[in-house]
């Protein structure tokens, strides 16, 4: 059981400005759970969006890769496959929302590149390379999307842990405190009244025993 405060003003004026400042956090922290999950909902319909996509991206893919196969055989299309370089196009921006970083993907460039000889290859091996940059383009926004749906859920249970701890223990606790240091000093206020209410009364009454002269010396 937590040791109660010394009920003294002080310690009562300290109570209500820490209240003061413990609501201000719930309120603060409110909002910011608010603007996250409104954030947080936005990237799952977007998830789902690109989830539903990838699915029919891939298979328009795999159906260019497949006539680019018949086209000019599995092994040309294999060679042609490893002149194409790695790219390194990929740029991740951080932007912050309420302090949470998320990650902001660049969109890649589809036109296509001469990082192979015209000369062997088909308008099919140009559409199986255009298909699988779309791929990766929508991996991308997939794996941008997903990442920020991570870091905002677990921003969200934090926040939400603090708002709790804020709202049901921190400000219920030093409300009930407060409410017994000013009951202490009410009632010691009270104590005070009547001890001074019966000190002047015996004060009188021993005045009014006493004779005349020596009321007046009084």
């Amino acid at each position: 059981m937590a040791k109660r405060l010394a009920p003294t003003r002080g310690n009562l004026v300290k109570l209500q400005k820490s209240m003061i400042q413990a609501q201000n956090g719930h309120d603060l922290l409110e909002q910011k759970r608010q603007v996250l999950m409104m954030e947080l909902v936005r990237h799952i319909d977007e998830a789902k969006t690109l989830q539903s996509d990838v699915a029919t991206i891939f298979g328009e893919a795999y159906a260019a890769l497949q006539r680019a196969n018949v086209s000019l055989g599995i092994d040309t299309v294999e060679d042609i496959a490893r002149s194409v370089p790695r790219t390194d196009e990929i740029v991740v921006r951080l932007r912050s929302v309420m302090g949470v970083e998320i990650p902001d993907i660049d969109e890649l460039d589809c036109s296509i590149k001469p990082s192979y000889s015209f000369h062997g290859s088909s308008g099919a091996m140009d559409d199986a390379y255009l298909s699988f940059r779309r791929v990766l383009m929508t991996l991308l926004k997939l794996a941008e999307v997903e990442t920020s749906v991570y870091r905002l859920a677990v921003q969200i249970r934090k926040t939400h842990r603090r708002v709790n701890a804020l709202e049901k223990v921190v400000i219920p606790t030093s409300k009930a405190e407060s409410v017994f240091i000013e009951g202490v000093l009410e009632e010691g206020e009270r104590e005070d009244f009547v001890r001074m209410k019966i000190a002047k009364g015996n004060r009188g009454k021993k005045q009014a025993g006493q004779p005349q002269d020596e009321l007046d010396a009084v």
